[in-house]
């Protein structure tokens, strides 16, 4: 079967009911964002223009129209840096990811007195600093809460990179809840609408309903919107590229069917917001609130993958959302011919492996009166390293 040069996306805009309500102080916020990541993070000039191509803060005002400037600029800090995050932990192996994640989490539960030299723990004791001197008690914890969510399943993603594993659709959206880090970003409406949920209400299963349907339209309309970079680079880490795998699709039929259940997400989203019952006037205004960032949310997002950022279509964003006719990118070879990631992945481990041989072979010579202890430490090695893995 003969490659398409073109596909078409699902008309996601156009089916969305809700208003786009954009914060005013969107340039404002964005810039301040992007200077405060340059102040920290080390780029080339192609990498640099890569970054300021993304716009994360304008998302951020798209997302929470009505915050004011403090909570805005907090909000547009986290989002940017969650974009460098991304894009930073394309590069991780398994290792790599757990080691961030503990550095981050550590930042998370005390961004005063935890020190780290890796500039996304700066940043993070930067941004979550500025959070907790107005948040609530319960929508802090939700916070950390899924933060540590999101990088465990930041992690998964690397295992499954380094293993070229493409989950079938069922393990994908699972995990895909997680890696969106759409979860955080709730929590953050909660702080930036100055409201605390209960837990029994944050809980409550339609609550937990509408938050995963809002989810789903996001990350997965990321993934109709992102598949063209994305399998250029064979990155299959995607909805649609699961789908053609496990339903075996073609392209287009893959990106209608991603398409549909964004669709059905919305009408999952509104079954549940009819369904919603009340816990009193105070608790149910805050819920109405919290239910309105979460459409905010989806409406948003949409609009700003076209227009508010290059991430996606470059200078064709406006242009593509009218037709939605996307040209098919190439997939791009590594200079010497194909190499699979998972081959790049196996020589750095064999890499870091003779590197572990040689100073446990150090190591037992000084323990142990040994003749070949770099024999010994061979005999070792994989059982440690396997017992490093458990635990890990």
């Amino acid at each position: 079967m003969a490659t398409p040069q073109t596909f078409i996306l699902p008309d996601l805009v156009s089916n969305c009911p809700y208003p786009l309500r954009v914060n005013p102080l969107s340039e404002i916020v964005t810039r301040q964002s992007e200077e405060w990541i340059l102040s920290e993070a080390t780029y080339t000039e192609r990498k640099r223009q890569v970054f300021l191509n993304v716009r994360a803060g304008v998302l951020t005002a798209n997302c929470y129209p009505k915050a004011d400037e403090f909570h805005l600029q907090v909000a547009s800090d986290y989002l940017t840096w969650l974009f460098c995050f991304d894009d930073w932990s394309d590069e991780f192996d398994e290792s790599d990811a757990y080691s961030f994640a503990e550095c981050i989490m550590a930042c998370l539960r005390d961004p005063v007195n935890f020190q780290t030299d890796k500039a996304a723990g700066r940043l993070t004791k930067s941004f979550f600093s500025r959070y907790l001197r107005t948040s609530g008690p319960r929508c802090a914890k939700r916070f950390i809460d899924t933060m540590d969510l999101y990088l465990k399943a930041v992690a998964q993603q690397a295992a499954d990179r380094t293993d070229d594993n493409t989950p079938d659709l069922e393990s994908y959206i699972a995990l895909r809840r997680d890696t969106s880090a759409c979860r955080p970003c709730f929590a953050l409406h909660e702080w930036v609408a100055d409201i605390d949920l209960p837990d029994e209400v944050a809980q409550h299963p339609l609550v937990k309903s509408m938050e995963e349907a809002t989810n789903d339209l996001v990350s997965w309309s990321n993934d109709v919107f992102s598949y063209n970079n994305e399998q250029s680079r064979g990155d299959t880490h995607n909805l649609v590229a699961v789908i053609m795998k496990h339903r075996n699709l073609d392209l287009q039929r893959a990106m209608d069917y991603a398409g549909e259940l964004c669709h059905q997400s919305i009408a999952r989203f509104e079954a549940a917001r009819h369904s919603l019952p009340s816990w009193g006037d105070e608790v149910d205004r805050d819920v109405k609130t919290y239910v309105q960032g979460m459409q905010d949310w989806i409406v948003g997002s949409l609009h700003w993958s076209f227009t508010g950022t290059r991430r996606y279509f470059g200078t064709e964003g406006a242009e593509i959302k009218r037709h939605r006719t996307v040209q098919l990118l190439p997939q791009k070879k590594p200079k010497g011919g194909v190499v699979s990631n998972k081959s790049v992945v196996v020589e750095q481990d064999r890499y870091k492996a003779s590197s572990f041989v040689l100073y446990l072979s150090r190591v037992l010579a000084l323990t142990q009166p040994c003749t070949d202890c770099q024999s010994l430490a061979l005999v070792y090695y994989p059982i440690i390293h396997h017992i490093l893995r458990l635990y890990r």
